[in-house]
């Protein structure tokens, strides 16, 4: 039976709708990690790549996955319709996720991870924009914070199932990309049948151009102020890859390498949902603060401890640092974006968040390779400074404005 993913009132808690979309974003998550969790050291150990080809597979990935985003969000807002983009771009990366396996080459797994993201793309900005559309304006950073809960379970679960796998099959890495297409497939289902779009309120605005200057304009620039934070924030926050590379680096053997993504994510999950629900009662720019240093924190352990005491305990301030910014960053755009723009305002997000880190994947490679590990996440820890530096000066542009009623 459908869920029904209409909005609901205030006092009544999170919407069903939040939770159907967050398992199946735990599904896909499930899918992707089993592969995304091997992939960079397939890509080395295998496939003889470079640290900056590694780089540049993962920042063009997510990059790719973020300009796409801008597109569907604003097709979402001209039409008045998300859930089907969404189920599109579920679909796209399900049909995707075979090709891993079967790929003979680099340069298979790089157009396959372009396909991938493409559909991660077509469907992020909808879904956030359908989550922020039905979650009462108190409860959102509890919804975003769940969503990204649930969405996190996948992740830390996906390398579970890679670890064992891998052991079961002698490190056969293809055989764990095949298991990797069942869940992409029950994702796909889940949300073609189990999630029933409601009708578009009569009362919002028609939005005939979303990307014209003067929708952009609309947006507001408390919105603007979000997005700009946001964006240097990303250039701090290079590929997960290199978290994996590290603890390889430091002596973990191949097999438990997929352990570094777990206890991330395992830490992430169980932070998202308590901020959220923090930052409805508090500052969320407060708690967003509290993030960013901690990412600081993490680049400098992961810089100047090179063990694996050492790379767990920066895994750990690198996961906490994740619960306290994602679900953060998306509850202020949908506090500070009108709910007609939703889907735009979420695409533009993700674009300028996608720019920033293809460059951050990008330098992090190209620090590996001519300075070594301590190089990469020190500049990390300079740009999440810098981005600290940001939010403090914008933090009353930000803070003082007020979640916009739908």
């Amino acid at each position: 039976m459908a869920a029904n993913i209409g909005p609901v009132r205030s006092g009544q808690g999170i919407p069903p709708g939040v939770w159907v979309l967050g398992f199946v974003s735990m599904l896909m998550d499930i899918s992707s990690e089993m592969i995304h969790a091997l992939l960079p050291i397939y890509l080395v150990s295998v496939l003889g790549a470079s640290m900056v080809t590694v780089g540049v597979i993962e920042g063009i990935a997510e990059a790719t996955a973020s300009i796409t985003k801008i597109f569907s969000g604003a097709l979402s807002d001209w039409l008045g319709k998300r859930k089907w983009l969404a189920a599109m771009g579920y679909g796209l990366a399900a049909f995707t996720k075979p090709v891993f396996p079967l790929a003979p080459t680099i340069g298979w797994l790089v157009a396959a991870r372009f396909v991938d993201r493409v559909g991660k793309g077509i469907r992020g900005a909808p879904r956030d924009a359908l989550i922020a559309d039905i979650a009462p304006a108190d409860l959102r950073g509890a919804s975003f914070g769940l969503r990204q809960s649930l969405d996190t379970v996948g992740a830390f679960v996906g390398p579970l199932l890679a670890i064992a796998l891998m052991w079961w099959t002698a490190d056969n890495f293809k055989t764990v990309f095949w298991f990797a297409v069942i869940p992409a497939f029950l994702a796909l289902a889940l949300i073609v049948f189990a999630v029933r779009e409601p009708e578009r309120p009569e009362a919002l605005r028609a939005v005939r151009n979303p990307i014209s200057l003067v929708e952009i304009r609309n947006l507001g620039a408390a919105y603007w102020w979000v997005v700009a934070v946001a964006s240097v924030f990303t250039l701090a926050r290079f590929s997960e890859a290199f978290l994996i590379l590290r603890a390889q680096n430091v002596g973990l053997p191949i097999a438990l390498t997929p352990a570094v993504l777990v206890g991330m994510n395992v830490v992430y999950a169980l932070a998202a949902y308590p901020a959220g629900v923090i930052s409805d009662r508090i500052s969320r720019t407060g708690v967003l603060a509290g993030g960013i240093l901690l990412l600081v924190a993490a680049d400098i352990v992961l810089a100047i401890l090179p063990s694996l005491s050492g790379v767990a305990l920066g895994v750990v301030f690198w996961g906490l640092h994740m619960g306290l910014t994602q679900g953060l960053l998306a509850a202020l755009v949908a506090d500070t974006a009108p709910a007609e723009l939703r889907g735009t305002a979420f695409g533009f997000f993700n674009l300028l968040g996608g720019v920033a880190m293809l460059a951050a994947s990008v330098i992090a490679g190209a620090l590996w390779d001519s300075a070594g590990p301590q190089a990469t996440f020190l500049a990390g820890a300079g740009f999440a400074a810098i981005a600290l530096a940001g939010l403090l000066m914008v933090n009353g542009k930000i803070a003082n404005s007020r979640p916009l009623p739908d």
